[in-house]
């Protein structure tokens, strides 16, 4: 298992999260491509193919746009609420709609409300003790809930290629996941049973400009502008062929647990 050891406090009590949000989170670049219709595509599939109806909780929702999308699409099928610790990020996503819940995710009470789905994309490497989120995810479901997981997938082709220079490597993630470090972690909950493993998301113009770079700290500015000029592409017609080009690679990548992002379907027992 890979992980950063020691953790700063700011990182791992959510401090740093809640003063990042305004820089990164709510800059026009990174709110424009979260709320891109395309944006939320591979995971919105993955979570129509397990939960088709219900409540649903995000965690680590941000500005909301997983949960606007979703409920935007099919608004007669989830009850949603979003749940984070960057206070400017969930004024953002009340504004468009979204409830959200401001308190520790753990002051929740299974004797309260029960969820047919929890997410967590892109969360748990930011955790400095995921585990006892998974115990709470499954505390608060109801039986045959479902728990999503998506994590940056430490044996993927970039990181091979990369090294050190990938660039999610980086301050804000303390824990690295290949497929069976996670596979591990979930087993240690005994109330989910795994349902779907695999890996999804390929990214190859994030390669190209690592290669390129001196493996420095890639400023959180120029991350958001990649995420707004990725998700252009995503949308322009004119691209179409390639992006099928792409999808198909990133099927072959998927197939050898070589893609960016590593995804994990619990289910309650």
């Amino acid at each position: 298992m890979v992980y950063a050891d020691p953790i700063d406090e700011g990182w791992a009590t959510g401090l740093f999260y809640d003063q990042l949000a305004q820089p990164y989170y709510l800059s026009p670049d990174k709110v424009d491509s979260d709320y891109a219709p395309v944006r939320f595509e591979r995971e919105l599939k993955l979570f129509r193919r397990s939960c088709r109806q219900g409540s649903v909780l995000d965690v680590g929702c941000s500005t909301g746009a997983f949960l606007f999308q979703l409920k935007t699409r099919f608004p007669a099928d989830y009850e949603i609420l979003g749940n984070d610790v960057a206070g400017p990020a969930l004024d953002y996503a009340e504004k468009k709609g979204v409830p959200v819940l401001r308190e520790s995710f753990f002051s929740l009470s299974a004797a309260g409300k029960r969820f047919s789905a929890i997410t967590f994309w892109a969360v748990l490497e930011h955790l400095a003790s995921p585990g006892d989120f998974l115990r709470k995810a499954a505390e608060l479901l109801e039986p045959g809930g479902f728990c999503f997981i998506l994590v940056p997938n430490f044996e993927s082709l970039a990181r091979r290629l990369l090294g050190a220079k990938y660039r999610y490597i980086f301050p804000q993630h303390v824990n690295y996941f290949t497929r069976d470090t996670l596979a591990r972690l979930v087993n240690g909950v005994e109330d989910f049973r795994m349902v779907q493993v695999g890996s999804t998301h390929f990214n190859p113009v994030v390669i190209w400009q690592d290669w390129k770079g001196r493996g420095e700290f890639v400023p959180d500015e120029q991350r958001a502008h990649l995420l707004r000029q990725t998700t252009a592409y995503k949308r322009n017609p004119i691209l179409r062929p390639l992006k099928a080009l792409l999808a198909g690679f990133e099927v072959g990548l998927a197939r050898l647990n070589l893609a960016d992002n590593t995804v994990l379907v619990l289910q309650k027992a």
